[in-house]
């Protein structure tokens, strides 16, 4: 089923190889007909990863740059319809030679293609490839399909991962593996057999259970890896190493450990269980929480896991809890009842989001922050809600606005970039945003530059609306810093409010959660809890 841990269990195997002294790359597969994840629904999907090169991915490209501390790039996601695309496109261009183009074998071969490539260019030993959604799903026959075609090729390079889910129902207190039976068939009608299964509950699998899947899956029960529930998915390749998969997977290939370990990786987890830590209390102010009754955070995925790595790092324990921007929405809330909802955060981020939805409710958190100077991080949206809160209240622009709400308005404090404009009017929004690293360059004295502690960064962007550099002039002499700029200064990157004035009150357009490693967390996330520690 979705969000059993295909992305983190794919993540962890290459952590563990890593620290096994080999090098891994990690490809993700998503079976939709869109081309990228960038037009996809953040409460459907969840978050869309933004690559160095300005790919918009699937979150788990973000747990793979995560856990293996590497850049992944765009050749390392797939969709359907990109697979599709190219090979419609090398149809037109006669690059099958006149051949009768067929979805099987040549989607499947292009798949194949891919995933070489992807090795190739990673100078990689082991390829990590992970096929989203379910086994037996109609979109993932073709993926299916080349995977078992490259096992056929190369019989002693390809081993297959079967992630599946062995309930406990409440009412039976039994751990159930008739799913994981049903799985294995379903996958063996697809020409696969499983090398290893993990087996993801909310407890350990025990004996009984792992030689009962060993007799009817026809896997060797050394081979049925337990995959319980853990505090922090940072944990996953630990509790693996328990059962010794690295060496079973290197066995498998014949392969010997090249000396290394996972101390570091190790000691990074031991601090993040430690319950006796200091806390502190986030609070993190979105619209993309709901699903039907459910809360679903994945939508802002990468700021949550950027808030851990910092907190951590400090050697203390994140409290996060998510604040809801339509109940700010309520004119009628008073500034006591703000306050006993807001006072009891140490910092609040505001991450980024697109739309009109919740956003005067934002606008009105930001300004409670900024008066009763509460540590902000307003990040791309976050930034420009900032800008235009500050426009209104402290430059006394009432109607300041962007121009993604109040289309024909007089006062955009926040206005589409030039580059953009024919993209709109064409309704070419697919891949056509501000995307990936770009360079910014940090005025001195400025929270910014310490935090950084050099001058020119390369952060990763997404976004079509920019500080109008109109109002430029006016926000400085009323106190506004424009701490980070483009090259070339057209483009406001970074602002901030003095320190004399505000403890620490700072929006980037960028994203800088994308950047945010377990063991190196982002220095302006880092200086935010520090600042709200205090």
């Amino acid at each position: 089923m979705s969000g059993v841990g295909k992305g983190v269990a794919s993540s962890s195997i290459g952590k563990i190889l890593q620290g096994k002294g080999f090098k891994v790359t990690a490809i993700k597969i998503d079976p939709y007909i869109n081309v990228d994840a960038g037009t996809m629904n953040p409460t459907e999907h969840g978050e869309v990863f933004v690559t160095e090169d300005g790919d918009e991915t699937d979150q788990d490209i973000g747990n793979y740059e995560r856990f293996l501390n590497v850049d992944i790039l765009s050749g390392n996601y797939m969709t359907t319809g990109r697979v599709y695309q190219t090979v419609i496109n090398k149809e037109r261009n006669l690059e099958y030679k006149g051949k009768c183009v067929e979805v099987v074998p040549h989607i499947p071969e292009e798949v194949i293609r891919r995933i070489k490539v992807a090795g190739k260019r990673a100078k990689a030993d082991f390829v990590i490839v992970e096929v989203g959604g379910t086994v037996g799903e109609y979109q993932n026959i073709l993926f299916l399909e080349a995977a078992r075609m490259m096992h056929l090729r190369h019989p002693n390079q390809v081993a297959f991962v079967l992630v599946s889910y062995l309930p406990v129902p409440s009412k039976v207190g039994e751990m159930k593996t008739k799913p994981t039976q049903y799985a294995v068939m379903t996958l063996n009608s697809a020409g696969i057999q499983p090398d290893f299964i993990l087996c993801r509950s909310d407890r350990e699998i025990d004996e009984v259970r792992r030689k009962k899947i060993a007799t009817f899956c026809n896997i060797d029960k050394n081979n049925i890896i337990s995959a319980p529930d853990v505090n922090n998915i940072y944990e996953i390749p630990i509790n693996f190493e328990k059962e010794n998969f690295g060496a079973k997977i290197l066995k498998k290939f014949g392969l010997n450990n090249r000396k290394k370990d996972l101390k570091e990786w190790t000691k990074f987890v031991n601090i993040a269980n430690d319950k006796s830590l200091k806390k502190v209390k986030i609070g993190i102010v979105g619209k993309y929480f709901s699903t039907g009754d459910f809360i679903l955070s994945d939508s802002y995925l990468s700021v949550i896991e950027a808030v851990k790595h910092a907190t951590w790092n400090l050697k203390l324990q994140p409290e996060i809890e998510w604040i809801d921007a339509g109940q700010f929405e309520d004119k009628g809330m008073t500034t006591k009842t703000m306050s006993i909802m807001l006072n009891k955060f140490n910092g609040i981020i505001v991450p980024g989001g697109f739309g009109s939805r919740g956003i005067e409710g934002k606008i009105r958190v930001i300004k409670y922050c900024r008066e009763n100077k509460i540590p902000y991080l307003g990040i791309c949206y976050g930034m420009q809600l900032a800008v235009i809160e500050f426009a209104r209240s402290v430059c006394s622009i009432k109607n300041a606005n962007t121009r993604e709400i109040d289309t024909n308005g007089k006062s955009l404090v926040i206005d589409i970039m030039d580059t953009q404009k024919k993209n709109l009017m064409d309704k070419n929004y697919g891949g056509t945003m501000r995307l990936g690293v770009y360079p910014c360059v940090l005025k001195n004295g400025t929270i910014s530059r310490r935090a950084y502690g050099g001058r020119k960064i390369l952060e990763r962007h997404r976004h079509r609306y920019e500080f109008s550099n109109e109002f430029r002039a006016l926000f400085e002499n009323k106190g506004l810093i424009l701490a980070g700029t483009s090259p070339d200064e057209t483009l406001v990157e970074i602002v901030e409010l003095p320190v004399d004035k505000h403890p620490f009150f700072v929006g980037v357009q960028f994203h800088p959660e994308f950047k945010s490693r377990p063991l190196n967390p982002h220095p302006l996330f880092k200086a935010f809890i520090k600042a709200s520690l205090k």
